[in-house]
């Protein structure tokens, strides 16, 4: 329920008041203030979705300068899983900060870099031998995961999907799909990208594998498969409108890739880390990748990424072939090692399950109750999203998305967009969100659309 009395926490983490409270009108009169500094120093390319500037985050509220407290449900797009401030995360991210903060793990090497290798080993699937190297940003694994395709390969060319999203730099975007905001005239590309149509349930009624053969037989004519050093995707994809592909999808590819000697790469940036219910999204479907890049959610907010793969597949790489400056970054790498923990002592991948449940019951009411503008449910764990359509019919309806978020946000929650056209919602909480404040989210997302169709 929103409050209007005065809120002036000291501090972040689980220890703020897990409320939602709208003390202003928006923007209040600091974010405003600091709108306005940013207009005068930001390039204007960075466009923040929410009009407040945020000083105290944690459990599942973030709090703005001017004392309005915002219930979450993006976590920073998938990356405070478990939660702003994590007690253990800081602790560790503060004592690894007063130990030391860079050497560079190519020059003078530390102990964290390796545990984090470690434990990515330990947590991804398969039960083969892996290795895994660290870096700053999922783009840069996803193109590092190239790198070493090509690499062990031999070969040049990869695939990719409709509706993919893989990044911001050139050889990323040439692998993402939708062109504005991301690609438009940012080009030339980079070359031997290969795009291949989706799995799209709600778009399309071919089961997975009958669109598995589709897009292999492309794959087949169109390049052949002997000339694919690797076909990547998202086995839930992210930007795209978290498109959950229909069963038997990814195992087909993996059956050709196999078949063909090429590596499948599981681009898990945003499913990655506990956010579909498993620590990966691929298991769903009880599929083992070659390469699995993850970003986001492994750090709880500090820059850091991985490639993870077969132990002779990244071994293949010359000596200093792969690397950066900043990769592995020590408080990063302390960071990621406290999340992981947080994760297995209190259970987060049952409470992402859980979060499911709650969320797609609440969103299966507001369907029923809005005349069919909500087209398609769909997700896993705490990464669900519907896809908005003109009633009666599967055509995007683009224009309710804008109403419902901003109607949200002035009742102090904030949700995001997602989609090729426009026309999704995504919902991305913090597994430690509580019920209470969950539902209460939904009460006021039901009131959106309500008020909107």
């Amino acid at each position: 329920m929103t409050e209007t009395t005065t809120f002036t926490p000291t501090a972040g983490g689980p220890g703020l008041p897990q409320v939602r409270r709208i003390v202003t009108e928006l923007p209040g009169p600091k974010s405003a203030a600091l709108m306005a500094r940013r207009d005068a120093a930001v390039a204007n390319a960075l466009s923040p979705g929410l009009p407040a500037y945020i000083e105290y985050a944690g459990g599942g509220v973030l709090v703005d300068v001017d004392g309005n407290s915002f219930i979450d449900m993006a976590s920073g797009i998938a990356v405070t899983t478990v939660g702003n401030a994590d007690p253990r995360v800081v602790a560790a991210v503060q004592k690894q900060a007063a130990a030391f903060t860079h050497t560079c793990f190519m020059i003078a090497p530390y102990e964290g870099y390796v545990q984090v290798c470690e434990a990515l080993n330990r947590l991804t699937p398969g039960d083969h031998a892996k290795k895994s190297i660290l870096l700053n940003s999922g783009a840069e694994a996803v193109e590092n995961a190239v790198k070493i395709a090509r690499v062990y390969t031999k070969r040049q060319a990869i695939v990719v999907f409709e509706h993919a999203y893989h990044g911001r730099t050139n050889l990323t975007m040439a692998l993402t799909a939708k062109n504005m905001p991301y690609k438009e005239g940012f080009g030339p590309f980079a070359g031997e990208i290969h795009r291949m149509p989706m799995s799209y349930p709600f778009r399309n009624s071919e089961s997975g594998p009958e669109m598995a053969d589709i897009a292999t037989t492309r794959i087949d004519k169109e390049i052949g498969g002997h000339n694919v050093a690797a076909i990547i995707i998202e086995p839930i994809m992210g930007e795209g409108g978290f498109i959950v592909p229909a069963p038997g999808f990814l195992k087909a590819l993996r059956d050709y890739c196999t078949a063909n000697g090429i590596l499948l790469v599981a681009d898990e940036i945003q499913t990655g880390f506990g956010r579909t219910g498993a620590w990966f999204a691929c298991e769903h479907e009880g599929v083992v990748p070659d390469l699995i890049t993850t970003a986001k959610g492994i750090a709880d907010g500090m820059p850091l990424s991985a490639v993870t793969g077969r132990a002779e597949v990244m071994d293949s790489v010359h000596k200093s072939g792969l690397g950066g400056t900043y990769s592995g970054n020590p408080v990063a790498c302390a960071a990621a090692l406290a999340a992981i923990e947080t994760f297995e002592k209190d259970d987060l991948l049952a409470r992402a399950r859980h979060i499911e449940t709650v969320m797609k019951a609440r969103l299966a009411d507001i369907q029923a109750a809005t005349g069919g503008v909500i087209g398609d449910i769909r997700g896993r764990g705490a990464m669900i999203a519907i896809e908005m359509v003109q009633p009666d019919s599967k055509e995007p309806n683009a224009g309710i998305v804008g109403k419902v978020v901003a109607h949200c946000v002035k009742q102090g929650v904030f949700i995001i967009t997602a989609g090729t056209y426009g026309n999704v919602i995504r919902f991305l909480p913090p597994l430690v969100i509580s019920d209470q404040l969950l539902n209460d989210a939904f009460d006021v997302i039901k009131e959106a659309f309500l008020a909107s169709v």
